[in-house]
């Protein structure tokens, strides 16, 4: 049987649109919910607006519905493919990728592999490329499956926020939590580990430092052998560009994104967030 894979992710791989539209990669938004009216990630809300709206509007956000997911799989089946493989933000965070697994079920006549990333951002946007890459390669759904299974322990993510706040009403802190009465005027690196849950991966005095961590980061990574990068930000344009131009010039660097993490994201980290990630290459 000939395989005709398609691509599937949701609204938090940040991955920027012209690779999306490149690769031809279908995407679930994640919805960003206010009392008057509820937005799809990305496509009715942009980020800058989620942060100007707060700290007085503090909206929730939610997974894809079955009813979302449903349709986007038979659009999927109506274009005549005849494989799935749906790359999703981490079980430990968000309840997406049990939900496209729960439906697909429903879908005997197709493929459909669901893969937890146990990551977010462009930390899942990274394994998405590399998948999206391997599709347009030719290579078999089942090696293609392989090679992201080899790379996920490769794609580590850290990022500093302006405030634990947000973070906190959302109950997604998990193990940052355990430092925070004690240390308030430390800023801890935040990092997702193998469970796919946050936790402090380090900690900084002050804003300024907790950058500079970061930095620190991916200088110490480029030393130990090549890496792709990507550096983000939520509502924190200026010392993004700061970092950006810090980071970009580093040797050993084989690929580099700069973007923005999406509303839904953004939700949970309030404006300031500042992020990198690093994919060690073999």
């Amino acid at each position: 049987m000939i395989e005709k894979i398609a691509l599937l992710t949701d609204s938090a791989c940040d991955l920027p649109k012209e690779f999306i539209e490149r690769f031809c990669i279908k995407v679930l938004p994640l919805s960003v919910i206010y009392p008057d009216k509820i937005y799809q990630d990305r496509i009715t809300i942009e980020p800058q607006e989620v942060y100007d709206r707060m700290p007085d509007e503090i909206p929730t956000t939610s997974m894809p519905t079955p009813h979302e997911i449903t349709s986007i799989l038979e659009e999927i089946r109506n274009e005549g493919f005849t494989h799935v493989l749906a790359v999703h933000l981490s079980s430990g965070l968000s309840g997406t990728y049990e939900a496209v697994r729960m439906v697909a079920q429903e879908f005997e006549d197709l493929v459909i592999n669901v893969f937890d990333t146990r990551t977010l951002s462009i930390a899942t946007g990274w394994m998405v490329l590399e998948a999206a890459r391997d599709i347009a390669s030719g290579l078999s759904f089942q090696k293609i499956m392989d090679n992201l299974h080899q790379i996920q322990p490769r794609v580590k993510v850290y990022y500093v926020l302006e405030t634990l706040e947000y973070l906190r009403r959302g109950g997604r802190i998990g193990a940052v939590a355990a430092m925070l009465g004690q240390f308030l005027h430390l800023k801890p690196i935040i990092s997702v580990n193998q469970e796919g849950k946050y936790f402090t991966y380090a900690k900084a005095r002050g804003r300024q430092k907790s950058i500079e961590k970061l930095a620190e980061i991916v200088e110490k990574a480029v030393q130990r052998g090549p890496i792709k990068l990507a550096v983000m930000h939520g509502g924190a344009r200026e010392e993004f560009q700061r970092l950006l131009e810090k980071l970009q010039h580093l040797p050993n660097i084989k690929e580099l994104i700069a973007s923005d993490i999406s509303p839904a994201l953004g939700v949970h980290t309030g404006p300031g967030l500042l992020g990198v990630c690093v994919v060690e290459q073999t």
